[in-house]
């Protein structure tokens, strides 16, 4: 019997949905019957609406042209004045929207009247079809030729024409005036016909005039001998479906042909955006339908399965009540529930481990004889205010049976139900290992953070993006930045590692650390402070930090302060080449710009002259007045050298108090001479010593090259005997080396005035 009533009910939603279906699909074919004759009436009163607009502007701009033909075979208007001319032939109504400019063309199609210009453009139409047409005899009256491109604006145009005649009846010449296709762009695109839509206007013989959508393409393009043209050409007016020869859509076209011009115009809707609509509503109407239909038959078995949900249903819950309580017996957090009076209603497997309670010992018991007086009143607070609605969490310290202390995190959430708190659910989680764990990585820190501050290289710290995290003390000072400035900043921004001469930027190791993803060995370089603008030489070096799975977490750069090695570095180079006590250029320096003068002057044919100078009684000075006075005076002497010779001169302390002056790039014996006088008289005043004044002489011997040797060993011997020979002679004096048989040059210094003897 079962059996039977449910088979004729789903007999029944069979045929009660059939029935919906087919009033639903006569609705349907309706709606597009109704979209159908919408879009017809549409494009008939749309291409009406085009064919009188176009008509208009046709006539209005026929009649021009009508007047400039009979002006012009009017011979009172040809005589007169060309402005009063340009008036009376080209009237008012050329300043009609769309309308261009009229030309008079002659017979041979060159420009002689303009609507524009008192004096017409220059320029030649013989090769233009309307002029050709007229020359042929082939047509009279208006003449409205292909779409072009005109010559003199560059517009896309639509001339019309009409021929004019002379007194003898034969052709004269052509009037033609442009329309500007834009204009009819700009009417068709006034008009929206949704996606797919198109508008065009053809010449009677089927070539394209204008077209919405524009396309400079088409424009001139002749569609004689499709099918939709000769559908155009067969009627004055119509609407039928067709697949369009230009981009083969499917639309639904209305037709006219405008006025007595050999124009045609159409308005045409694509079939899918007219029947888009429709195609809505029937994926609506039939999916609402199908809805309906199904709905019937699926009620019809909603009954028989409802019963076999609840069998199943039934089962689901227990094996979600058996699956729950083996999930949470098996957690390693205490979990339990309490009433509102505080007794026990479920406790999972972890409470026996805690209190040495299984769950059935557990349930009923109120929770003070569970926690025991003391800490039943420690938590007393969270359970007022768990009853009460506010969840609660905080950590609690118990010693276990065993007697080991053991840290928790106990949550109460409240079981509310509306305003009403039923009871309390509690989770207890052990953290001990955790607390040993934080507590042994505290210490930790704390080591590495003192060791950080006690070392004497200064230590960035960054995450694996580049942003500062830690700077140790010695980083502080080096930078300018605190500790709590530069956290959360760019490393490139605390740490401006600049090369070694200041001038230029270098790359950050610790950014090349990071993406090369391995350390990278110390640069040399200079970190200014923020401050200050003090500059430090540095060693940095970089190296990124991984985690345990390899990961990079961050990067670490240490900075080492070597300023003072580089200082004590430059000196030592320094010291190399100049003297420690006048800071004069010492042998070594002297030798090499020897070199180099010597070869610059057999370049230029020049000559080089090397002066030995000895102070006369410094031995004494030293015995009388000390070596410190000794000192001064040797360096009072190398700045009084120094001063008397050009920049390019060079001047040296051989030792002791011999000095030695290169004069490179020197023309004659005079010149040496002259920078000898400039030395004897520059040294010759008195010198102010440790409050005593005291005059020193000097003698001195001059070398030339190429005369006196070829090298600077040469050329040093021959000045140096030539200096003794000058002291032998009563000092006081320079002697230039005339060689060994030969009586050297004197030059001496005689009541304040240089002299050469010889």
């Amino acid at each position: 019997m079962r059996s039977s009533a449910t088979s004729r009910l789903i007999l029944l939603a069979v045929l009660l949905s059939l029935g919906i279906g087919g009033l639903f699909a006569r609705s349907i074919w309706t709606l597009r019957e109704e979209a159908w004759r919408n879009a017809e009436r549409t494009n008939v009163n749309l291409v009406r609406t085009l064919d009188q607009n176009i008509a208009r502007t046709m006539e209005s701009f026929d009649l021009s042209i009508q007047g400039v033909v009979e002006g012009i075979g009017d011979p009172r208007v040809m005589a007169l004045p060309v402005e009063m001319r340009q008036r009376a032939l080209f009237d008012n109504s050329l300043r009609v929207q769309g309308i261009g400019s009229i030309l008079v063309l002659d017979r041979a199609g060159n420009v002689v009247l303009d609507s524009e210009f008192p004096e017409p453009r220059k320029a030649n139409f013989a090769d233009r079809d309307y002029v050709k047409v007229f020359e042929s005899g082939a047509h009279t009256g208006l003449y409205v030729g292909a779409p072009v491109r005109a010559r003199l604006t560059g517009l896309h145009s639509l001339p019309v024409s009409r021929a004019y005649y002379g007194p003898d009846g034969q052709l004269a010449g052509v009037v033609v005036g442009t329309l500007r296709l834009a204009h009819f762009q700009s009417l068709f695109e006034a008009l929206n016909l949704g996606p797919g839509g198109s508008l065009n206007l053809f010449r009677s013989d089927g070539i394209v005039i204008a077209r919405f959508p524009f396309s400079k393409d088409v424009l001139g393009r002749s569609l004689a001998g499709t099918p939709n043209m000769r559908i155009f050409q067969s009627a004055r007016s119509g609407v039928f479906t067709g697949q369009a020869a230009l981009d083969n859509v499917e639309r639904l076209y209305a037709f006219r042909h405008v006025g007595d011009y050999p124009l045609m115009v159409n308005v045409a809707q694509s079939v899918d955006a007219i029947l888009a609509g429709w195609y809505r509503s029937a994926w609506l109407l039939g999916g609402f339908a199908l809805l309906l239909m199904a709905a019937c038959v699926g009620l019809a078995g909603l009954f028989a399965r409802e019963l076999r949900r609840r069998q199943q249903v039934s089962g689901q819950l227990q094996q979600v009540e058996h699956d729950l309580r083996t999930i949470l017996n098996n957690l390693p957090s205490m979990i339990g529930y309490w009433d509102r009076n505080q007794y026990n209603r479920f406790a999972n497997h972890a409470y026996l481990d805690w209190f040495g309670m299984t769950p059935d010992q557990l349930r009923g018991k109120h929770l003070r004889e569970l926690l025991g007086g003391d800490l039943y009143e420690k938590s007393r607070p969270y359970l007022e205010q768990a009853l009460q609605g506010h969840p609660q969490i905080f950590e609690r310290t118990r010693v276990d049976n065993q007697g080991a202390a053991r840290h928790s995190i106990v949550s109460y959430v409240p079981d509310v139900d509306g305003d009403d708190v039923r009871g309390i659910f509690v989770q207890v989680t052990d953290i001990t290992e955790r607390k040993h764990m934080e507590e042994a990585l505290f210490e930790e820190k704390e080591r590495m953070r003192l060791t950080l501050k006690a070392i004497g290289d200064a230590v960035v710290c960054t995450d694996a993006q580049g942003v500062v995290t830690y700077l140790n003390p010695v980083a502080q000072r080096l930078t300018g930045w605190q500790g709590f400035d530069a956290a959360g900043r760019s490393v490139d921004e605390v740490i401006r590692l600049q090369s070694p001469d200041g001038q230029a930027p270098q790359p950050s190791p610790l950014r090349l650390a990071l993406q090369q993803q391995k350390p990278v060995e110390p640069t040399r370089g200079v970190v200014l402070h923020r401050t200050s603008g003090q500059r430090f030489d540095v060693e940095e070096s970089a190296s990124p930090i991984t985690d345990r799975h390899g990961q990079i977490t961050g990067a670490v750069t240490v900075l080492r302060d070597v300023t003072d090695t580089v200082a004590m570095q430059e000196r030592m180079a320094h010291l190399a080449q100049y003297d420690a006590l006048t800071d004069l250029p010492n042998r070594v320096l002297l030798q090499d710009r020897a070199r180099q003068a010597l070869a610059q002057a057999r370049r230029d044919g020049k000559s080089v002259a090397v002066m030995y100078i000895d102070l006369d009684g410094f031995k004494q000075v030293n015995d009388t007045l000390g070596h410190d006075v000794g000192d001064e005076l040797l360096v009072q002497l190398a700045q009084r050298l120094t001063g008397a010779v050009r920049a390019s001169d060079t001047v040296c302390r051989q030792g002791g108090d011999e000095f030695v002056v290169l004069l490179p790039s020197i023309d004659t014996t005079e010149q040496a001479s002259h920078v000898a006088r400039k030395i004897m008289a520059a040294c010759s005043a008195p010198y102010l010593l440790n409050g005593q004044v005291l005059s020193v002489e000097l003698s001195g011997g001059i070398a030339l090259f190429p005369e006196h040797g070829q090298d600077f060993e040469t050329l040093s011997r021959h000045a140096d005997a030539a200096m003794y020979a000058a002291k032998h002679a009563g000092r006081r004096q320079f002697r230039v080396y005339a060689g060994v048989d030969a009586e050297p040059v004197r030059v001496v210094l005689e009541d304040d005035q240089a002299s050469i003897c010889s």
